[in-house]
């Protein structure tokens, strides 16, 4: 896009400034937005085994986060169990490793299901996931119309930007759908879907390029839901979205406006919602880990502060503020905290959620604004006569796209053009080493020899049965959320129901 120094009205010219609230919600979903309550405050996190994972879970909701946001090791998000070959060495260590019904146990242990809300950062196997996340809300009394959170459940994307898909596009995009029909009547509350652009520009891409290829996105999960039958006001309320927040600070700012716009506006215009909480973008906001850097890392706290305040700005439902050793590993407790201490100091100190859309009718953000709005268009309409999402995906159109901005990107920073403090610039010799969080080897270890148990301990009869079950649900291409939820009862593992369900699908090969 390109980099203006100075706007004024020639800018923007003849364009009304609608209230907050009001269609197309450019300032905001609600008319008075943090004014009553401030922005859900999420901390990302999980490592290790279950009950270390649970530990952190506990420490950061006693320190005042408003949500949990749970992280998932490789194997989790693969759909391998943690013995399975390919684990081997990778449990725990992005991630906290959730292979059983027991492990969910271990991790949710304490934590009251009917009071927090849960954001499960999860997508190839993000039916699995959330069928033992009921699990547990049933074994412990709590009603499935008492949980609130959400499943990120994007596999797009995953195709696009990220890697950890399992199953090809169609079957993909179908158990996507099967997670909006069965939520809408047994999980009502819960958001069946967050629909992510965090890792599209983590990969590289633009800003531009993030709003556009996530609506774009979130449009063909629209139309899988419609062709499956739903009305389009039976699941669009519960459709969220996942943004990134980089340093260039008012262009983020804008950036959420005009999706938040653009979103309305075409659901609007295709769709004709009776409900218009169909028509609201609302999204959750995590600041840029790929903006962090290795040396210097107390400058990563300044960053994150500027990525936080855009958010805020912006109009996030919720936003998680990553922490300033995050470039060297995964973030010690007191790092964490300091990352919550920065949301909490900007919530409660800065006066910024008394106002609401400040920036509203800044010459340079509505210009901003409409200049993202109309390029993001443009790419979606691209998209649409290129033959769609999924086609492009296949013909790896979106892939290029973003490589060659992450390349363009790289550049500035090698070739100095972009100036990033301590790392290129402003460079000095480190003291000292900074503490970080190493996983204990053993964790692997105990988590297999508990897994091990686990199965030995289960009736195996009714782990059969439901897998049968489970296979029959997916030849005969009903809805599968039913089944795994049998399943997940029956003890089956994560890995086993995985298998289960690529024996009919298969596993896609790019």
């Amino acid at each position: 896009m390109e980099r203006k120094s100075f706007f004024d009205a020639k800018d923007r010219p003849n364009t009304p400034l609608e209230a907050p609230g009001v269609f197309p919600y450019t300032r905001g979903i609600h008319p008075t937005m943090y004014q009553k309550k401030v922005w859900t405050m999420r901390q990302y996190a999980g490592f290790g085994d279950a009950r270390t994972s649970n530990e952190r879970y506990r420490y950061l909701l006693s320190q005042g986060i408003t949500g949990l946001s749970i992280a998932f090791d490789l194997p989790t998000q693969m759909g391998y169990d943690s013995d399975h070959s390919l684990a081997q060495g990778e449990v725990g260590r992005v991630g906290v490793a959730i292979s059983s019904l027991e492990d969910m146990q271990l991790v949710l242990n304490q934590i009251p299901l009917d009071q927090v809300s849960t954001s499960m950062t999860i997508n190839s196997t993000a039916a699995i996931l959330l069928c033992l996340y009921i699990a547990v809300a049933d074994k412990t009394g709590v009603a499935r119309t008492q949980l609130r959170g959400t499943i990120q459940n994007d596999v797009l994307k995953e195709y696009i930007a990220r890697g950890t898909y399992i199953f090809p596009p169609g079957p993909s995009l179908k158990i996507a759908t099967d997670l909006f029909e069965f939520c809408k009547n047994e999980v009502p509350d819960w958001n069946t879907i967050s629909i992510s652009g965090y890792h599209i520009r983590e990969a590289g891409s633009t800003a531009i390029q993030e709003v556009a290829f996530t609506l774009a996105d979130g449009l063909t999960y629209v139309k899988a839901a419609l062709d499956r039958g739903l009305k389009i006001d039976d699941f669009a309320p519960r459709l969220s979205f996942f943004f990134n927040v980089h340093n260039n600070f008012l262009e983020e700012v804008a950036k959420f406006r005009a999706a938040r716009r653009l979103w309305a506006k075409l659901i609007e215009e295709r769709f004709s919602p009776k409900d218009k909480k169909s028509l609201l973008l609302r999204f959750h906001a995590q600041t840029a880990g790929s903006t962090l850097i290795p040396v210097q890392v107390d400058t990563n706290v300044v960053r994150v502060s500027l990525q936080c305040l855009a958010a805020a700005l912006g109009g996030a439902q919720s936003i998680h503020t990553n922490s300033r050793d995050e470039a060297l590993g995964l973030p010690t407790s007191e790092a964490a905290l300091l990352a919550l201490r920065t949301q909490q100091v900007i919530a409660l100190e800065s006066g910024i959620p008394s106002i609401v859309d400040p920036f509203g009718g800044s010459f340079a953000i509505e210009a901003l604004t409409d200049s993202i709005e109309e390029e993001a268009l443009k790419i979606i309409t691209l998209i649409e006569t290129k033959g769609g999402v999924v086609k492009c995906i296949e013909e790896g159109w979106q892939q290029g796209l973003i490589q060659d901005a992450a390349y363009e990107y790289q550049m500035e920073i090698e070739n100095k053009k972009r100036g990033v403090v301590g790392l290129n610039t402003f460079q000095q010799k480190e003291k000292q080493p900074i503490p970080l969080l190493s996983i204990d080897p053993k964790t692997e270890i105990d988590q297999v020899e508990r897994l091990k148990s686990f199965r030995i301990k289960r009736n195996n009869t009714h782990h059969q049965q439901a897998q049968a079950e489970l296979k029959k649900a997916a030849v005969d291409g009903i809805n599968i959320v039913p089944s795994i939820l049998k399943a997940v009862h029956a003890h089956s593992t994560l890995g086993e129901i995985t298998q289960t369900l690529e024996k009919v699908y298969g596993r896609y090969r790019p």
